[in-house]
């Protein structure tokens, strides 16, 4: 039998009664986040970091280079230390990263304030690296019937490492199947206003919080390598942009809040000024209190509460300053839900 439909759908179809069964009429949206570990052992660490490194899109050093120190050096050392950082911010209740635990909540809240606007579409969420995979969710949104599909990579700032290896997934998924679903691809919104003014929201409200005045205001964006940046990769600008949009909204000037990038990986140079570096410097010239938020991230994972809220918290610390804080991503917040609802209700147009 065909899927039911709403009332006076126009995609409803007759078929004739010797015809296989088909479920068409729905739209899916999809969201898609960077990915996770199924757990902190040796082995689930191995298998992400192998899925995560030996992505193209993300490590662009010659396969003849890359292979034997990937395999025979980082995937034998790596997966035991980031084990243990993972293992320092797991979601013990759900057994599963925060990332996993905010993606969901996102989706189950994002399909709740579509649900009256489009009673027709179906909301699900997948991973890049890890599980639920994307080709697994396309299936399934096809096998609700659904024949379009929105894709949304959760990036507000594009890059070929990030919103390029989604739609690559996606694109890969699609080439497996007979029937293929019509595919649109959501825009980054890096300096869409209903996005700025929800980072300067959620900011000013956990700034409120704090027991002390931040001197200076990090804004700490993904690093990638410069490299990229030379080939014609738009990141770094689309970073800029936010930071700046941000900074007028709060009325800072470019010494009270700055723009850093941190995880950097590998000896290259990657996009400067550092997050770790600066966090040490500003130490060091006597700053005693700082923020650090993180607009790149629409929710928090490793690279949030472990390397900023531990790592560089204890690199402030060490070298002479006092209080430091990490504002909390977007996540699930009300506000975080209502840009990600905003995205989906413009890129659907035409189709809802």
């Amino acid at each position: 039998m065909n899927a039911p439909l709403p009332p006076g759908d126009a995609r409803a179809v007759r078929l004739p009664v010797d015809h296989p069964p088909v479920k068409v009429g729905r739209i899916g949206v999809l969201i898609v986040n960077l990915g996770t570990p199924d757990g902190t052992d040796y082995w689930s660490m191995r298998r992400y970091l192998k899925e995560f490194l030996s992505d193209r899109r993300v490590i662009e050093t010659p396969r003849l280079l890359w292979w034997p120190l990937l395999n025979l050096v980082i995937l034998t050392t790596r997966p035991g230390r980031k084990g243990k950082d993972y293992a320092s911010i797991w979601n013990k209740e759900r057994d599963e990263s925060p990332l996993r635990t905010i993606t969901r909540a996102q989706s189950e809240k994002l399909a709740a304030c579509l649900a009256d606007f489009a009673p027709t579409v179906v909301v699900d969420w997948a991973m890049r690296y890890g599980n639920p995979s994307i080709a697994s969710r396309i299936e399934a949104l096809q096998g609700q019937g659904c024949d379009r599909i929105l894709l949304v990579p959760l990036y507000p700032q594009y890059a070929a490492a990030t919103s390029a290896t989604v739609c690559d997934k996606a694109f890969e998924a699609l080439k497996a199947m007979r029937w293929q679903p019509v595919l649109r691809v959501a825009p980054p919104w890096a300096d869409d206003p209903v996005y700025i003014d929800a980072l300067t929201t959620s900011l000013k409200a956990e700034l409120a919080k704090l027991s002390f005045e931040p001197e200076i205001i990090l804004a700490s964006f993904h690093g990638v390598p410069k490299a990229y940046l030379d080939k014609g990769d738009p990141y770094h600008c689309q970073c800029h942009k936010t930071a700046r949009l941000m900074r007028e909204a709060l009325g800072m000037d470019e010494q009270r809040f700055r723009i850093t990038f941190q995880s950097r990986f590998g000896p290259a140079e990657w996009l400067q000024p550092y997050t770790d570096k600066t966090v040490e410097a500003l130490a060091k010239q006597g700053v005693k209190n700082i923020a650090v938020c993180m607009p790149g991230f629409t929710a928090d994972c490793l690279e949030t509460l472990e390397e900023i809220a531990v790592e560089n918290a204890e690199i402030f610390k060490h070298n002479g300053g006092e209080n430091f804080a990490a504002i909390p991503c977007l996540n699930d917040s009300v506000e975080g839900v209502r840009v990600i609802e905003h995205v989906v209700r413009r890129e659907l147009m035409g189709w809802v």
